[in-house]
């Protein structure tokens, strides 16, 4: 047990020290440097807002070669886009990292190419992409794109993750009463989400037919968030569309379990003047249809994109700060100030978690509820 506190502690530094020496490494070059280096006020903004947005391939980091030529360390991933002829799959490094509208990819009779990290088919007869003064594509559309992108690859990393882990708690139960491995570590996260966040909003006698959502969603949320702490540049949770989806299914959930109870004191309210109850009625469907999933949705994806553009606008202090400080100092400064943050940024990624589940428990408890009315009154 001792060794294994041991490692796991290593491990976190490790994580943390690490992620603080490469928080501004890997991504596409921004346009705005013409060396290819990130060494502009400008640079540095393109360049976190690009790490925030989705991506078709991995970069890892960016290097010059001896003839000043700035080379990209990656890897691609598939593309699988719907076309007006049909399904076209190949892999993104055919785009050659290269996002400005000017590499086409040929598959058969369509040729796309990809601008601001869309995926766009040219018009039929076109051969380069024509643009207006706002630098829209005027010859080209969007296609259907299903590729496996860098979100959707961490999506499923995070899905194997807990696969394996649980896998391999439930192996350990079966061991016996204390589980083994990565199983004791789960077991306090597990029993945590359980006895601290699903018991007390859900209640005694409802909280088990809904602790699989509770868990999945818990260690989902965590997971990415630590993913998004690497230096393979995930942020999954600061995604839109994913907080988007998160926060719809936990909508559906209780809104599909909700009791007569529920909808009786929501669709016309009791102990309130006739005149008043279809006012209430719909601002009660407005808060459980509308407002409630916004706070979910909007908490986590406003807290993980802030604390990205944070943690990388620290980071880039060793760029901004060598003529004043030398290359050492405001190496030391960065370093400094991004170990700080990313410390708080673990915690962060731990908090968010928390609170998406318990607010998730909490609106389930609220429609799930059956009251006494005999009490009550």
């Amino acid at each position: 047990m001792a060794i294994a506190t041991k490692s796991i502690k290593f491990l976190v530094l490790f994580t943390i020290v690490f992620t603080s020496f490469t928080a501004f490494a890997g991504g596409d070059t921004p346009s705005s440097d013409k060396d290819g280096q990130i060494n502009t006020p400008k640079g540095i903004k393109e360049y976190i807002q690009h790490h925030l947005k989705d991506s078709h391939d991995f970069s890892l980091f960016s290097y010059s070669n001896d003839a000043g030529e700035r080379k990209h360390i990656g890897f691609p991933l598939p593309v699988i886009v719907w076309t007006s002829n049909g399904l076209k799959t190949f892999m993104s490094s055919e785009f050659h990292h290269n996002d400005d509208g000017h590499v086409l990819v040929e598959k058969g009779d369509t040729k796309l190419t990809k601008i601001h990290g869309k995926i766009y088919e040219l018009d039929a007869g076109a051969s380069t992409v024509s643009f207006d003064g706002e630098h829209h594509a005027t010859n080209a559309h969007k296609v259907l794109d299903f590729s496996i992108t860098k979100s959707v690859f961490g999506i499923l990393l995070a899905a194997l993750l807990m696969f394996l882990g649980f896998g391999s708690l439930a192996k350990g139960y079966k061991k016996g009463a204390i589980p083994t491995g990565v199983g004791r570590i789960l077991e306090p996260l597990v029993l945590y989400v359980r006895d601290d966040i699903a018991k007390p909003n859900i209640g005694e006698k409802k909280y088990r037919k809904f602790m699989p959502y509770l868990l999945t969603v818990f260690f989902f949320i965590w997971i990415l968030n630590l993913l998004g702490l690497t230096p393979l540049g995930f942020n999954v949770t600061g995604q839109i569309a994913v907080t988007v989806c998160l926060a719809v299914i936990t909508t559906i959930i209780y809104i599909t379990n909700g009791s007569k109870d529920f909808w009786a004191h929501t669709l016309w309210m009791p102990g309130v003047p006739m005149l008043l109850r279809p006012i209430l009625a719909v601002l009660e469907l407005a808060g459980f249809l509308l407002i409630k999933p916004f706070s979910l949705l909007v908490r986590l994806f406003a807290n993980i994109t802030a604390g990205h553009s944070v943690v990388m606008g620290i980071a880039a202090l060793m760029i901004l700060l060598k003529a004043q400080f030398g290359t050492v100092g405001a190496t030391g400064i960065s370093f400094v100030l991004t170990l700080f943050l990313t410390v708080i940024e673990l915690l962060v990624a731990f908090l968010q978690a928390y609170i998406f589940t318990m607010l998730s428990a909490l609106f389930i408890g609220m429609a799930v509820e059956e009251h006494d009315h005999a009490h009550d009154h």
